[in-house]
C-alpha cells in the first residue's frame, strides 16, 4: 500500500437494509466512506478508506480495492448495520435504526498516512468524538473535514432509531474543521434557519472558511466570505441514498487543484448521474465532462 494519499475516508463500514415503500426489502454494503471513497477514486484521486467493522465482513471491502483504494480495518466486534424504512412515496421521508454499531473510532485506531484530505464520512453520533477530532488536527493535514450528520443524528438508546437534534460542541466542531459538510436539515437544527446562505453564514462565523450545504434541489458553497450555488440536473431520484456524501466527495476531489465554482459545478453534475442510478456512483470522468458541459456550463 501506499502511505501517500489526495483523501483519505474515516468512518464505519456497514449494511444497509433498506426497505422500499411497497417494495421488497434488500440489504447491501453501504456507508458514507464506501459512497465517498469510490467517488474519489472513479475521478482519479489517490484514496485510502480507513474502516471500523468486524473482520468477517472485510469481503464488503472488495469493491473498493478493485478500484485501487487502499483499506485500513479497524477491528470490532460487530459489522454496522443499519434499517432505512421508506413510510410513503417521498423518498426524504424515512426511519433509520441503527441495529448495530461498530463503536466509537479512537485516534490509536487511525493510521498516519500522509493525505492531503482526510474526511470524518460519519452516519451517526456512535463513530466520532471531540478526542479523535483532536487529535486528527494535531496531525495538521492540509484539509480536515466532517460530515455534520455524524454529530445531528443521535441514536436512541433504546429504539436504536436515528434521532436529530442540535450538537453542544458544534461551534468547537466547526472551528477545528478547513471543510464542513451538512444537508438542508442538519443546517436547520444547528442554525435555525433553513435559508442555505444565511445557515452557512452563521457556521462561517463559528470559524470554519469552507461550508457545503446540499438540499434537493442543488448545492451551495460558502468559501471565504463569498457564495455559490449549483442546481442538480438529474432526470430522477431512484439513486437518493448518498447524495449528500457523493457530492462532497466529488467536491473534495476537484478542490484538490480547482476553484470552488468548477469545484461545485463538477460535484453538481457527478452526484446528479449518481442519482438517476442506485447504489455508489459507477460512472466516468469522461461522463461528468459531458454532463457538465450539456447541463451545467
Amino acid at each position: 500500500m501506499s502511505n501517500t494519499y489526495d483523501i483519505t475516508f474515516v468512518g464505519h463500514m456497514c449494511y444497509d437494509e433498506i426497505v422500499p415503500f411497497g417494495g421488497e426489502p434488500h440489504v447491501a454494503p453501504g456507508s458514507a466512506v464506501l459512497c465517498g471513497a469510490m467517488v474519489a477514486a472513479r475521478v482519479g484521486r489517490k484514496v485510502a478508506a480507513v474502516v471500523k467493522m468486524a473482520r468477517k465482513d472485510e469481503s464488503i471491502l472488495k469493491p473498493m480495492e478493485d478500484i485501487g483504494i487502499d483499506t485500513y480495518l479497524i477491528p470490532a466486534e460487530e459489522t454496522s448495520y443499519n434499517r432505512v424504512v421508506h413510510e410513503s412515496e417521498n423518498v426524504d421521508e424515512r426511519t433509520m435504526t441503527l441495529v448495530k454499531s461498530a463503536g466509537l473510532i479512537s485516534i490509536n485506531d487511525v493510521p498516519v498516512l500522509d493525505s492531503t484530505c482526510v474526511h470524518l464520512a460519519g452516519i451517526s453520533d456512535t463513530e466520532f468524538d471531540m478526542a479523535l477530532m483532536k487529535g486528527l488536527k494535531s496531525r495538521n493535514y492540509p484539509s480536515l473535514s466532517v460530515d455534520m450528520q455524524s454529530f445531528v443524528r443521535h441514536i436512541n438508546p433504546v429504539t436504536l432509531n436515528h434521532e436529530f437534534s442540535d450538537v453542544a460542541d458544534k461551534k468547537e466542531i466547526a472551528a477545528m474543521m478547513d471543510k464542513l459538510k451538512l444537508d438542508i436539515l442538519e443546517a436547520r437544527l444547528l442554525t435555525g434557519t433553513d435559508n442555505l446562505e444565511k445557515a452557512a453564514i452563521i457556521i462561517e462565523s463559528w470559524g470554519c472558511p469552507e461550508i457545503m450545504i446540499t438540499h434537493s434541489e442543488g448545492v451551495l458553497a460558502r468559501v471565504e466570505g463569498k457564495t455559490y450555488y449549483e442546481k442538480f440536473s438529474n432526470s430522477n431520484i431512484s439513486g437518493r441514498t448518498g447524495r449528500g456524501d457523493t457530492t462532497f466527495a466529488a467536491y473534495l476531489s476537484h478542490r484538490l487543484d480547482h476553484e470552488v465554482a468548477e469545484s461545485l459545478k463538477f460535484a453538481a453534475a457527478l452526484v446528479s448521474i449518481k442519482m438517476e442510478t442506485p447504489g455508489p456512483f459507477n460512472g466516468t470522468l469522461e461522463e461528468v465532462y459531458k454532463r457538465l458541459e450539456e447541463k451545467h456550463t
